[in-house]
């Protein structure tokens, strides 16, 4: 028997209030138990950190490489973030 397809341990965390009531609340509310709800964030952390990372790689594999080595391009991409800022604080 491979007992590695078989682990399964407990673990004990500590919780402020508030948060447990809000694990909880929305176990409660999706019908599972406090543990299935947590194994459901992780999961789904995972994921999201599988589709960044596809999303980065993919980025990578893009187009033509730029230079990004030297002072010039960031103050450009700075001042590009601000402004982008900026309009969007006034809307």
């Amino acid at each position: 028997m491979d007992l590695s397809l078989v682990y399964n341990s407990a673990m004990s965390i500590t919780l402020q209030p508030e948060l447990q009531a809000k694990l909880r609340e929305r176990a409660t509310e999706a019908g599972i138990t406090i543990e299935a709800y947590i194994e459901r964030l992780v999961r789904a952390d995972e994921a999201t950190m599988s589709e960044i990372e596809e999303l980065a790689c993919e980025g990578v594999d893009s187009g033509e490489p730029i230079e990004a080595d030297n002072d010039e391009y960031w103050q450009e991409k700075r001042r590009r973030l601000d402004e982008h800022v900026r309009k969007m604080s006034l809307a």
